[in-house]
């Protein structure tokens, strides 16, 4: 990865988000470098469940949630977890994320992140064919489970929002749970299906190939991290780090997790914490199953890749800095074991950091100091779902074009209007 000292185009970050908008942006004939001090998806971007949701719409902080929170917080083998040693520092994220619970903001987020995913899958097709990795994608659908007999979500605030907005879901018996996928144990609640639901085989094979097809439309990537930005009065910006500088026209900051300190550089203060997600992968020649399935009660993903079952996900608050939790992987590995008792010891076992705000909306738009900086993170759980449609959107502000009143609940300037 070479040394570039000027670009018309820095993306700092390449994961996934950073690399679908680097990838639309090279294809479109644009002088782009990508900025990171690791290899491409790396992060969040490799380690995640591998479904692309476009019935996700139902942002983490809402009235269900709310009423179970203190039993979450408080349960040992609950999906949700906290380290209770960076309460102090989370404490005003959970405040507003207690705040965005309620059922009209709740519906607020839900409608605005709705919007955004109408698009989602079509951007990812398009993108995928442009990268040559149409077949990482697989239809089929996603299956949320339900382990016990009277467990469903009907009737709750999340399953009326869906129904709502429009998001196809069919219910499904016990029996046809078990017809689906027969490999599974009674689900005594029976499911609901995601019929438009789409998995990816390997996450980390489609994060290369987006990287491979960016050098092959004469895209840059730089090993190095930016600490500093400086939007000069000149118009031009300054990105500075430990050995690295260079000078851009224009700059998109898509660093995931680690976006807070940069964005506060370019003039807004982003209420950003991190979600620390995990996965525990097991071996498996022959499929397990033949779709993502979401036992509901356990809060992860049983997702089927190549050659291996991933159960990726659950919540664990706690910052970038301390080590993977030893009980969160055991909780993981587990209840995995509860849905398929025969497998073997895993075989890889992964921390990564999702970006996370309390109303679960990324931060796509125009820097509060300079048209010149966009923001493309914070996507929470939907950054490889989201990742395609916001390079639509950053290849619009990148050429001075898009409304910025569409954009508008994603905006940086939102976090002004509450405390």
């Amino acid at each position: 990865m070479a040394m570039r000292s000027q670009a018309e185009i820095a993306i700092v970050g390449a994961g996934i988000v950073g690399l679908a908008a680097a990838l639309r942006l090279a294809a479109d004939g644009r002088d782009v470098v990508v900025v990171d001090p690791n290899e491409p998806g790396a992060g969040a971007s490799f380690g995640n469940a591998g479904t692309l949701a476009p019935y996700a719409c139902v942002p983490v902080g809402n009235p269900d949630v709310l009423r179970s929170l203190p039993g979450l917080l408080l349960r040992s083998d609950s999906p949700f977890a906290m380290r209770w040693a960076a309460l102090p520092q989370l404490a005003p994220w959970l405040a507003r994320f207690v705040r965005q619970s309620f059922p009209a903001r709740a519906r607020a987020n839900a409608v605005a992140l709705g919007g955004l995913l109408k698009d989602a899958l079509p951007a990812w097709r398009e993108l995928a064919a442009t990268a040559g990795a149409s077949a990482l994608l697989r239809e089929g659908g996603c299956l949320y489970a339900f382990r016990k007999a009277g467990d469903s979500d009907a009737g709750s605030w999340a399953a009326a929002m869906r129904a709502e907005l429009g998001v196809r879901f069919e219910r499904l018996t016990t029996a046809q749970v078990a017809a689906l996928e027969p490999n599974l144990p009674a689900m005594a609640g029976g499911g609901v299906l995601f019929p438009e639901a789409v998995r990816i085989v390997d996450p980390g094979a489609l994060t290369t190939a987006l990287a491979a097809a960016l050098a092959g439309a004469q895209g840059a990537m730089t090993r190095a991290a930016v600490e500093r930005i400086d939007i000069r009065s000149d118009g031009l910006i300054w990105l500075d780090g430990p050995g690295f500088s260079m000078e851009a026209r224009k700059v998109v900051i898509a660093t995931g997790a680690w976006s807070k300190p940069l964005a506060a550089q370019a003039g807004d203060r982003i209420p950003l914490e991190t979600e620390r997600g995990y996965h525990v992968e097991f071996a498996a020649a022959t499929p397990l199953l033949g779709r993502p399935v979401c036992p509901i009660d356990l809060g992860f993903y049983l997702t089927p890749m190549e050659g291996r079952l991933r159960a990726a996900g659950t919540v664990e608050m706690g910052g970038l800095a301390a080590p993977a939790s030893a009980r969160r992987l055991a909780f993981i590995e587990s209840k995995a074991r509860e849905i398929f008792p025969d497998l073997g010891p895993p075989i890889s076992k992964w921390l990564g950091f999702r970006p996370s705000l309390p109303d679960s909306l990324p931060v796509i738009g125009r820097s509060r100091r300079s048209a010149s900086v966009i923001y493309a993170f914070g996507h929470g759980h939907l950054g490889m779902t989201l990742a395609a449609i916001t390079a639509r959107h950053v290849v619009r502000l990148v050429s001075g074009g898009g409304n910025d009143a569409d954009l508008a609940p994603f905006a940086a300037t939102r976090f002004t209007a509450f405390p």
